[in-house]
């Protein structure tokens, strides 16, 4: 049996840390799990955007213990309405409807703020004793029995196993000569919370409009946190805007079914693109989450992808290591691998031809579209399938999605 060394994960945002606790989970105490980031300098959090969790990933947090801690601020997604207008449309048709459940009592997505979900993972990752460092990994040099990782503070480690969750520009993915395929889309997301003067019962929307989706999604309490495409000059003008031109254009889109409106933090825009890596795996290197692939948030399933990493890569990993294996060998990746880039490429594909169907002007286009939801919108087995594909709850399911520990 080889001597197991230590995992060490660059990157310490939902996915590196949530990968830690279920390496520790499944492996115990005896091979050390290290995060390095230096971004766990900063707690709390003050990370402002929110998240929707999946049914499958929120199973996920919950083996991990973690999913009680942020189930106060969580709000369940109970319904789903999708329309197709213009901007000047007097009306915007509901052309599909979702009920929120993909079981009795269990919503298929809930909203989560991303630092309350981001604190819950370190206080948890803390008490399991799993190293935290504040710093970089600066360089690493992989080898057949083993990977030398150096930090930025000098510290080396000597790993069986290096994990790449340093996010869409990572540098380790870089540093290993992995490529990547894919564009960037003439798009920004515009990122914003809301207050409204109604309750939105749970119930988000997405409203298709020409430039891009413009998503409504539940926050707690009287809010909601909006997710709006634009092409990049109009969210660069957008957002440079001062407070009373931008609710103009807020209340434009957004509309009073929930009473006045109001911005409660400063729009951001981040450039919307599509990749995937030609591998995700090199000797000793497994990649994760944005390292791995990036796709259009028009689904909403960005975050919930690189979970599903985690759920697969440490499903392999403890399985390997109950077999006596080497956890950082090639076979033990690539098992990673097939499980997970098949799905990364099929989804990437779905969001990209969502984003070109309905991200334009074309009449004809709106036409199909629109006869296409209404169909689906009248096809209840249908919708079941489409509800546990974005529960993430079809196909091969890891243990951790289904809720049980490894």
């Amino acid at each position: 049996m080889p001597a197991q060394r230590s995992i060490v994960i660059c990157g310490g945002a939902f996915a590196g840390l949530a990968l830690a606790l279920a390496l520790r989970q499944g492996l115990g105490r005896d091979i050390p799990v290290i995060v390095a980031d230096p971004a766990l300098a900063s707690k709390p959090s003050r990370d402002p955007r929110a998240t929707a969790i999946v049914a499958a990933c929120r199973r996920l947090f919950e083996a991990l213990g973690v999913w009680g801690q942020i189930a106060p601020t969580a709000q369940p997604i109970t319904d789903m309405v999708v329309t197709d207008s213009r901007l000047e449309d007097a009306t915007r048709p509901v052309f599909l409807t979702f009920a929120g459940n993909v079981e009795p009592g269990e919503p298929f997505a809930h909203m989560v703020e991303n630092r309350y979900l981001i604190d819950a993972l370190v206080a948890r990752t803390e008490a399991e004793g799993i190293e935290l460092r504040a710093t970089a990994v600066a360089s690493f040099d992989s080898r057949t029995d083993g990977v030398d990782v150096t930090l930025a503070d000098g510290t080396i480690i000597e790993a069986s196993l290096l994990v790449a969750a340093d996010g869409a520009r990572s540098k380790l993915r870089e540093r290993a000569g992995i490529a990547t395929h894919g564009w960037d889309y003439d798009q920004s997301g515009i990122v914003v919370t809301v207050g409204h003067e109604r309750d939105h019962h749970g119930r988000a929307e997405e409203h298709f409009l020409p430039a891009g989706p413009f998503a409504i999604l539940p926050l707690s309490g009287k809010r909601s946190s909006l997710v709006w495409t634009e092409n990049r000059t109009e969210a660069a003008r957008i957002t440079a805007l001062g407070e009373d031109e931008f609710h103009g254009e807020l209340e434009q889109r957004f509309g009073l079914h929930l009473g006045e409106v109001k911005a409660l933090d400063k729009p951001r825009a981040f450039p919307l693109g599509y990749f995937v890596a030609r591998s995700f795996i090199a000797e000793r290197l497994a990649l994760i989450g944005d390292a791995a692939h990036v796709i259009h948030p028009i689904a909403g399933q960005g975050l919930n992808m690189g979970l599903k990493d985690v759920a697969a890569l440490a499903e392999v990993v403890v399985d390997a290591a109950r077999l006596g294996m080497d956890l950082g060998q090639a076979d033990v990746l690539e098992r990673y691998q097939r499980w997970r880039r098949f799905d990364t490429m099929a989804m990437g594909v779905a969001t990209n031809s969502l984003n070109l169907l309905f991200s334009n002007e074309s009449t004809l286009l709106r036409t199909v579209r629109d006869i296409g939801l209404g169909l689906v919108d009248r096809a209840p087995p249908l919708k079941s399938l489409f509800i546990r594909q974005a529960a993430g709850l079809s196909g091969e399911v890891p243990r951790l999605l289904k809720g049980e520990a490894l």
